[in-house]
């Protein structure tokens, strides 16, 4: 029986390393991985691929995700390419007055070091837009920035309470600021105009075309409904399931309102029945637990800093009770549900392995594989207990070096210990824990080899600063691994991240082998092709 398609004239990665330089491909899955003898498997109607040298390798997948968000932002006010205030400004100003229909302004993806103290002050905002309401979250979706407008239209003024989760920024007179954190985005975001449901179908697709060019095959949204103003995607990604525009592989996060507890079960189990289509499946659970260190939200098993090197009363903030925590998950893992855990300080990254520790002893050993995300602070103590109790580290590489957001508005907070404590990978990896990758876009890039590149170096694309805890760095080959077989570990798809036969043939052929050049020059590489279940899903003009 021919071979479908041909990779020949290697390297390729397999789990044992570029030990093979030609597969074969027939229907969707790989039926041989080997060397010249492969080569007899084409026939005349065999499509075949000189690697000229290029790295073969399994498709990426992205453990941690938001596509339909990240697609409508960038066909609204898309502020993620300006670096200062008066890019920002200006981009806000250009946007508005190329859109003068629009009712409201929306987008987002502004950086907190382009402001001081990282939040932004509704006259900046009023001086571009004064007569529209304008509502922009920042690039990691835990704060926005509004105008006066918006404050007015909201009724947010300065008698009214912070929410219990969250907080109003407010100036030296008391008055709103402008600034909207964590739970208080809702109070103007839930004003602002609805996307359609072909507006999120549009937005879920354009990030798909954009992903698969990145040489992505699947991915974990990890966030399915409703939250702060973000739409629930879920008829989109039901949609695409059913009509067969959805080529990636997809499992959906369904998001634990935390205002609410054990009662949403039953819901989840029947939105769990409802989504799972095709190329999609809700079998994952969202639980956010803390917020981020740069906002103070992130929680801590000790205080944060002040300015001044001195302890102030604040640990941050837990959104869903410590205490009932434990009681969720057991539920939720014996209903056959894996827990997406958003963990980003140490208190929180203990309290979801409590929680994960309470489900095993209640339930035994399960097949859910709950993963921790972000886990920017982990205390030493907690490390070796991600592998004892079978949870995966599921790491956003590019967040761990050195830059503004890092080195003015978390370190000085955090204190000289725990900044030590920052993205352990490395520690991770050799206590036995297995590693996922993510980029949370649109809060950063989505491209694995940027990821890739840090994961590796430490350092920024293109940056040339002092390494970030050089002792955390991953090697190339184990970095990949977090992208491809971790990922597809974590998302339970068994048959891809790894070139075998009989495994899926989802798969990428780089522009290069970057195992041939230095480490610094990782973020040069570029996808020629994408290929899932052996369909070319992306090409590269020159590939």
């Amino acid at each position: 029986m021919h071979a479908d398609l041909l990779f020949t004239n290697g390297p390729v990665l397999t789990p044992e390393g570029r030990t093979a330089t030609a597969v074969a491909v027939t229907g969707d899955r790989i039926t041989a991985v080997g060397h010249g003898e492969v080569h007899d498997l084409a026939g005349p109607r065999t499509q075949v691929v000189d690697l000229a040298g290029r790295l073969l390798l399994p498709g990426f997948q992205d453990a941690h995700v938001h596509p339909v968000p990240a697609g409508l932002e960038l066909t609204q006010c898309d502020l993620t390419r300006a670096k200062t205030a008066d890019d920002t400004i200006a981009a806000v100003r250009a946007y508005a007055d190329a859109h003068p229909e629009r009712e409201w302004i929306t987008g987002g993806g502004w950086s907190m070091e382009a402001f001081a103290g990282g939040t932004p002050t509704k006259e900046l905002l009023d001086s571009v837009v004064p007569d529209r309401p304008v509502y922009l979250p920042n690039r990691d979706h835990h704060g926005a920035w509004v105008n006066s407008r918006a404050l007015q239209l909201a009724g947010i003024t300065r008698e009214m309470p912070d929410p219990v989760d969250g907080r109003i920024e407010r100036n030296a007179s008391g008055e709103p600021a402008g600034t909207l954190q964590e739970g208080a985005m809702q109070l103007v975001g839930r004003l602002t105009p609805p996307a359609t449901q072909a507006d999120r179908l549009a937005a879920l697709l354009h990030a798909q075309r954009h992903l698969h060019a990145l040489g992505i095959t699947a991915w974990q949204d990890a966030l399915v409904g409703e939250f702060l103003g973000m739409d629930d995607p879920s008829d989109a990604y039901l949609a695409a399931a059913r009509d067969g525009s959805l080529t990636a592989r997809v499992v959906g996060a369904l998001w634990w309102d935390r205002e609410r507890g054990a009662e949403q079960i039953p819901e989840l189990v029947e939105r769990r029945a409802v989504l799972s289509h095709g190329r999609f499946r809700a079998s994952s659970v969202k639980l956010m637990l803390d917020g981020v260190a740069e906002t103070g939200t992130a929680a801590l098993l000790d205080p944060y800093l002040d300015k001044c090197g001195c302890a102030t009363a604040n640990r941050g903030t837990s959104f869903i009770d410590p205490d009932q925590l434990p009681k969720y998950v057991t539920e939720l893992d014996a209903l056959g549900f894996q827990c997406h855990f958003h963990a980003l300080g140490d208190r929180a990254v203990r309290d979801a392995l409590d929680a994960v520790e309470a489900a095993r002893a209640a339930n035994g050993p399960s097949g859910t594989r709950p993963h921790l995300a972000h886990l920017q602070v982990v205390h030493p103590d907690d490390v070796a207990r991600f592998a004892h109790l079978g949870a995966v580290a599921n790491i956003q590489p590019l967040w761990a070096a050195h830059e503004p957001q890092m080195d003015e508005l978390t370190i000085p907070f955090l204190g000289p210990q725990r900044a030590l404590w920052q993205y352990p990978f490395g520690s991770l990896l050799r206590s036995g824990t297995t590693l996922a990758a993510g980029s949370d876009w649109p809060v950063s890039s989505p491209d694995p080899l940027q990821g890739i590149h840090v994961a590796v170096n430490r350092v920024e694309p293109g940056g040339a600063g002092p390494v970030f805890l050089p002792g955390e760095r991953l090697d190339l080959a184990a970095a990949i691994t977090a992208y491809t077989a971790g990922s597809a570990y974590a998302n339970h798809l068994d048959d891809t991240g790894r070139i075998a036969a009989g495994a899926l043939a989802d798969l990428v052929v780089l522009d290069r082998d970057p195992f041939a050049a230095p480490p610094e020059e990782i973020a040069e590489t570029q996808v020629a092709l994408t290929y899932v279940g052996g369909t070319g899903v992306y090409a590269a003009q020159e590939a």
